[in-house]
């Protein structure tokens, strides 16, 4: 770990002046120092961050154990699971990993860069209390419905499928809570402003929080929108549930909720790449503007689930796949060469010039925060990227919409790099909020190239067994007993083995994760000056 200067070229908060500062804001004991960074950490906003990291972890491991179990149900050498607790664990996995834990982490992230990265104090306890035990109640309600057999209805819970009314509570109250959540952000980012805690624009990361945050705002309307009458409908209030509104309105919760998780990744690069290296942000005027691109045009994504669908005019659906795509697509291609470049400007100005790529072999790979913000870079980018890009036009999508393509896709979008860059950032959370220091360092250093390797495998199968037709979510694509035998090419056996032997490497990468960090937070040496570095 480098020694941060908490004004890292425009990444982090320059603080204000001691006179600038209102001094009821930093009273002794309100808030600390850190010795390393020089951040100021609010003790209030402190607790709500360690609390919010902790269950999202918890979430993290839940999700991890249905994903192992489900990469070999997927496997057909292996065929793990009955077909009833395979969908029960599929229902389980993507709620615990798609919404528990990323959200969980994503409200710590505002916490985080509310108060710590602004030098200011969080807007309401009470506000942040009420919005955790929500979220905590709802995401177990929905835990125990799942697993308990109540809500086999699958992430998605299209209707006519009815789940338990709990279930569909446990949502709303989750939802509820995350959005009293956001508000708390908002209204501590206008006490910073009000109280001039720092100077000028908010900084990069923040701006890119804020980002997150109004998408989020809308996501979670959506959100509302649709679960709300679908809960009436399994009390029985509403008779019935029309399934062409429900994905038409769930697709605006469905998929903006990850482009929530893309600008929280992207600002977790700015922050990593400025922590690690001292990555210089190189033009704050275009960063900013792509994450507006984000707000602007990445929530129309959805419709790349509505394609088939009558409800959405053809017109529409062929300038959201063009045009509307081109410029959510841009919004992430900035930020792609961006960071990077950051990355590599400063590291030749610390003299590793030589050659094309000398600076990236010279980079701090053995630390486990920069490895991982660069493997989620990586991922994200390359095959993310190229699979996303391919599967948002209309021709391409109608034909493999309903295969393993698309969750090769988002494996390697969510997992490989919103995951891996959260995992990447607990190195210096941990340390900082928790102040404990992080046992089995060897360990941690080797995590972030477990995970990718694993996640990359799972991607890589899932998207070429999608391409030779094998069903999305199918228990058992060999279809044993049908008339009629599937016919898929053999080759498909040896992608699915790869599915399933990169979940068992993912989930070791993702235990080498989870390990350190409850070792560190509840084991882990009290740090009472400075930081040991990577």
């Amino acid at each position: 770990m480098t020694t941060m200067d908490p004004t890292v070229e425009g990444a982090i908060a320059e603080p204000a002046g001691d006179s600038d500062v209102p001094k009821g804001n930093h009273l002794p004991g309100l808030s600390r120092i850190c010795g390393t960074t020089g951040l100021t950490v609010d003790l209030t906003a402190q607790k709500f961050i360690q609390l919010n990291a902790v269950a999202a972890v918890v979430c993290l491991l839940i999700g991890g154990v249905a994903a192992l179990l489900i990469a070999l149900t997927r496997w057909p050498a292996v065929h793990l699971l009955p077909a009833e607790w395979y969908y029960r664990m599929v229902t389980l996995h993507g709620l615990s990993m798609l919404i528990l834990w990323i959200i969980f982490f994503e409200i710590a992230v505002l916490y985080f860069a509310g108060t710590v990265l602004l030098k200011s104090r969080l807007a309401s306890a009470t506000a942040a209390w009420i919005s955790y035990v929500m979220m905590v109640v709802g995401g177990g309600m929905v835990a125990v419905m799942v697993l308990t057999g109540k809500a086999d209805v699958m992430f998605t819970s299209y209707a006519p499928l009815k789940a338990h009314q709990l279930y569909y509570l446990g949502v709303i109250l989750f939802a509820v809570g995350t959005l009293i959540g956001v508000i708390n952000f908002f209204a501590t980012i206008y006490i910073a402003k009000r109280d001039k805690t720092y100077k000028g624009s908010v900084p990069l990361v923040v701006f890119g929080a804020i980002t997150a945050a109004i998408i989020a705002v809308a996501t979670l309307l959506h959100g509302a929108a649709i679960y709300i009458p679908t809960w009436l409908w399994a009390l029985g209030v509403i008779p019935n549930m029309d399934p062409a509104v429900y994905r038409l309105v769930f697709w605006g919760l469905g998929h903006p909720s990850q482009q929530i998780n893309v600008a929280a990744m992207v600002s977790v690069w700015y922050l990593l790449s400025a922590i690690t290296v001292g990555g210089k942000v190189l033009n704050q005027g275009v960063s900013r503007v792509a994450f507006l691109f984000y707000i602007l045009f990445i929530n129309l994504a959805s419709a790349h689930h509505l394609l088939v669908d009558p409800g959405v005019s053809a017109g529409w659906k062929i300038w959201n796949t063009s045009y509307a795509m081109y410029l959510a697509v841009l919004a992430s291609m900035i930020h792609g060469y961006t960071v990077p470049a950051s990355v590599e400007v400063a590291l030749r100005k610390q003299g590793h010039d030589k050659g094309l790529f000398g600076w990236l072999g010279a980079a701090p790979w053995g630390n486990p925060g920069f490895s991982g913000f660069f493997l989620s870079l990586l991922i994200f980018g390359f095959i993310g990227g190229i699979t996303g890009v391919t599967l948002g036009t209309e021709q391409i999508n109608i034909i493999a919409h309903n295969t393993l393509r698309i969750p090769g896709h988002f494996h390697s979008t969510v997992v490989g790099g919103t995951t891996l860059a959260f995992m990447a950032v607990t190195y210096y959370v941990v340390p900082l909020i928790f102040r404990r220091e992080f046992p089995l360092r060897a360990i941690c250093k080797l995590q972030p190239f477990v995970f990718a390797l694993g996640i990359a495998m799972i991607s890589f199968g899932m998207s070429f067994a999608g391409s030779y037709g094998v069903s999305r979510r199918h228990w058992d694509i060999e279809f044993t007993g049908a008339t009629h035998a599937a016919g898929y090419d053999a080759s498909v056996h040896v992608w699915l083995a790869m599915v399933g032997i990169g979940g068992i490497v993912a989930f070791t990468g993702l235990l080498m994760y989870v390990l350190p960090v409850v070792g560190a937070v509840f084991f882990g040496k009290k740090i009472d000056g400075k930081m040991t570095p990577w």
